[in-house]
């Protein structure tokens, strides 16, 4: 029988070639997702995607006139992935190759977008918000530009963790106009950051640590534009099913006026 140092040394191996070298079992992931046009609008300008293997998340909301929203939305849900899986190994980058590699991903959509503006009348002047989460390891790296957001509900609280890039925003940092002010600003739909302007070369990516329990939503404005924080919460309470959880969001946001296509993807950590 060989040594009990062999032996040990042998399972060790073993552990290390299913889990990975120095890791240990990664948590789980589950997620839901759904898109509507909403009660007021013809077509469906938000697109989502999420990557089969749940190493990315995108929730997209496209602006202009025609199909040219549409299309600006969908070209941020094909682009930014397939540049984030040239560039990304998704179990062990560093904090810094990951916020490169979004960034990179998004000037990419950015240029592209900006590119088809100017070369075909038909899609003049499009953009999109988009927002995203990737995961490194058992890190979620949260990113966003325009007023699609990204939630953490964790341990009864919900936190905001993407920023508006509208000029309500801009105002109420300044100090210019109060919290509650903001919320009804005619210009809380006015953005200054998306893909598809000169300033939608890079994103604020945030990582949050993965912790059993954690529940993400990523929604279109028509999502958190009516919905309070409340709501959110009472949702988010209300299950432990992502898929349904999702549903129900974008049901409350119809069922409380939403005028704008309704997007919602609900991702929940085991």
């Amino acid at each position: 029988m060989p040594p009990l140092g062999v032996i040990v040394s042998a399972l060790l191996q073993f552990f290390r070639g299913i889990f990975g070298k120095g890791s240990t079992v990664r948590k789980k992931l589950r997620w839901g997702s759904v898109s509507i046009t909403g009660n007021f609008r013809d077509n469906n300008e938000d697109r989502c995607l999420i990557d089969p293997s749940g190493r990315f998340f995108l929730v997209a909301d496209g602006m202009g006139g025609q199909l040219a929203g549409e299309k600006a939305s969908e070209m941020a849900v094909e682009l930014i992935p397939r540049k984030l899986e040239l560039q990304l190994d998704f179990v062990s980058d560093p904090q810094p190759k990951v916020n490169k590699a979004i960034d990179n991903a998004v000037s990419h959509a950015n240029g592209e977008i900006m590119a088809l503006s100017e070369l075909d009348p038909d899609f003049r002047n499009m953009g999109t918000t988009v927002v995203m989460g990737v995961r490194v390891g058992d890190t979620l790296h949260v990113a966003g530009l325009g007023d699609s957001r990204a939630y953490l509900f964790r341990q009864g609280d919900l936190q905001q963790l993407t920023k508006d890039h509208s000029l309500a925003e801009a105002l109420r940092e300044a100090g210019t106009i109060s919290d509650e002010e903001a919320k009804n600003h005619r210009y809380r739909t006015m953005l200054y950051r998306y893909l598809g302007c000169k300033d939608g070369n890079a994103a604020e990516t945030k990582p949050v640590e993965l912790q059993v329990g954690d529940k993400f939503v990523l929604c279109s404005d028509g999502a958190s534009e009516v919905l309070s924080k409340e709501t959110f919460c009472q949702l988010l309470s209300s299950t432990n099913d992502p898929q349904l959880v999702s549903d129900q969001i974008v049901k409350a946001a119809q069922a409380a006026g939403s005028k704008d296509n309704i997007t919602c993807v609900s991702v929940f950590v085991d």
